[in-house]
Parts: structure tokens; sequence; C-alpha cells
């Protein structure tokens, strides 16, 4: 297939390209690198040994996807881009609304407008609100906790509605929880412009030292050390979902969490990096951050059995690959 990548420059999105490029699929990468650098195109190509169709274009303009869509023959579209940190979420609320609601509309609008019948939508487990753990895909979702989650949520409704006003137009909404980890061969991996604000590139810049301590938020929740729980899935593992995604794409509204259905506490991952990769990561417990629940992980069975699809790497693989990654080894 040809597929459209929208965000492809970015974390996710760059590991998924290499994969569908692997599973034998052709991609065109469009990024406004807002949150990426153009390097990592070069990386996708050298990993993969094909040269890729970049456009540096933001997807919330319509006439330049449009352009995109006259221009190739595009069999389905995986959208990545889009604004994704929570606490800023909450500062700049207007910004996120904009960004990743009118992106998903100006896609899906193309979609219908060129008869482009595969749509896969870079969802998150902040759809669930502070739901009850393990989140399934049929529970009700609660009241999310953040903008960031909101504009996942309306656009998982936004796609809903046009996938059943358009019998042609199906859609997977993948419900994925917590990335982290890099290709194997160190050449991409998360790489954020400026100050991080996931969890993983944090702790590797302070192991470093190019930062000078973890701020761990929290540490009176309800879980095994009162630090917050996530499900830590490696970003391999969540691209192969992505591939597995696509070509299964079933008619109509496909929902899928992706994850490994393991919490890990974050003073659990801290030392479990500390541990693997042999490196002290000073840090200091701080108040909580505006939007965080105390305890996200999935059930990950209908993904299973659906797409054939299971999460295998570990978390020590996941913090043994960042650190490589963060090393430049």
């Amino acid at each position: 297939m040809n597929i459209l990548v929208t965000g492809g420059a970015g974390y996710i999105g760059s590991h998924t390209c290499v994969s569908l490029i692997a599973a034998g699929h052709d991609v065109i990468v469009a990024d406004n690198l807002c949150n990426s650098k153009i390097e990592t195109i070069d990386k996708i190509e050298k990993i993969s040994g094909k040269s890729i169709i970049f456009y540096e274009i933001d997807v919330t303009e319509e006439s330049k996807v449009e352009e995109i869509f006259l221009k190739h023959n595009i069999d389905g579209v995986i959208h990545f881009a889009g604004l994704k940190a929570v606490g800023e979420s909450v500062s700049k609320p207007l910004d996120y609304y904009y960004n990743n609601l009118v992106s998903t509309m100006v896609l899906s609008k193309a979609c219908i407008r060129h008869r482009v019948s595969k749509f896969v939508f870079s969802s998150s487990a902040t759809v669930y609100g502070d739901n009850k753990v393990p989140f399934k895909e049929d529970m009700p979702l609660l009241e999310t906790t953040n903008p960031y989650g909101e504009t996942k949520a309306m656009s998982e409704r936004i796609l809903s509605d046009i996938s059943k006003a358009n019998e042609g137009f199906s859609v997977s909404l993948l419900r994925y929880f917590n990335p982290v980890g890099a290709h194997e061969s160190g050449l991409i991996g998360e790489d954020p412009n400026g100050i991080p604000n996931n969890l993983m590139p944090f702790i590797t810049q302070v192991a470093k030292g190019k930062l000078k301590k973890l701020s761990i938020f929290g540490s009176d929740y309800d879980t095994v050390d009162g630090t917050g729980v996530r499900d830590y899935i490696h970003v391999v593992d969540l691209a192969e979902g992505h591939v597995k995604a696509i070509e299964k794409l079933e008619k109509g509204i496909n929902i899928y969490n992706l994850g490994t259905g393991k919490g890990t506490s974050v003073l659990e991952l801290v030392e479990t990096f500390k541990r693997i990769n042999n490196i002290d990561v000073p840090y200091e417990v701080v108040d909580r951050r505006p939007g965080d629940i105390a305890s996200c992980y999935a059930d990950v069975s209908k993904a299973e059995y659906e797409l054939g699809w299971k999460a295998v790497r570990t978390v020590e693989d996941m913090v043994r690959d960042s650190w490589r990654f963060e090393m430049g080894v």
C-alpha cells in the first residue's frame, strides 16, 4: 500500500515508517517539524534502504493536504500529527484543540473526497479518563482529565461519525499507552525539541548530564510506591501494531488498546534504567502534575485476538534501547 504518514518525522511516526517499509509498503511523510527534526527522514532511509517522499507542511492547512492527495495515489492514512504534552495542554488548551481537531477533520475530508478508505488514528489511553484499570475498549469513557485527552476523545467521535456517514471510510482508533525505547540501530528514538515533556527522554538526558535532575510528579498516589503507574510499551512494538492495524482494517469503526497489559511505576522505571545501564539518575519528588491520574494500564486481549499483535519487548529492552539512542551507539 501507499500510505500517508502524518507526523512521520516524529517519535512514533518515524518508527512506524520503518516498520511499514519493512512490511513492504511505501510511505509518504507529512510533518511540520514543530517537535521533530528533518534529519530523522535521512535516518529512516538509512535504516530501511529506501527513499521517502517528504512534505514539510502543517496538516491543518487544507490546500497543502489536497496537493498531496492530488499528486499521489494514496491507499491509507496513519495520522500521528498533533500536539501531545498533557501538562502543556492544560496551560495552552486553544493550541491543542485547534491543532489536533482541525488536522483530523482536514485529513478525513481529503480521504472522503479522494475515496481513501483506510484511516488509522493515533489516539491515547487518556480517553478513558480516571477509569478502573485495566482499561478495556468497550468500557464507558469517563470525562478526560486534560485538554490533550479531550482532543483525542473528540477526534475519535469525529472519525466515528464520519465513518458511519460514509460506508467506504474505515477507521482504526489505536489507544496506546506510554511509548518508550528506540530502534535497535540507535539511529532513531525520542528526540524532542527543547526540554522533554515525556519521562524517558528526561531520564536519559539527566543520566547523560544534559539536565541536572529528574522531577517525579507526586509520591502519594494509591500505587505500589506512591508514584504514578503506567503501561510502558516499546515504540517498535507500537509501530508494528500500526502496521497490523492498517493491514487488517475491517469496515466501520475499530478500536484497539496497544500496550503490554502491565503497569510499571515511575520509580520502578527509573530503578530499572539505573540497574540495566549501570548509571545514576538524580531525581526529586515534586507536586503532582495537573491532569495526571494514579494508574493506567491496558487490557490488550482484543488486539491480540483480532490483529494477531502482541507486545514482546520488555521494560529492560526499553531502557537499554533508550540509553543506546541517547548515547548515539
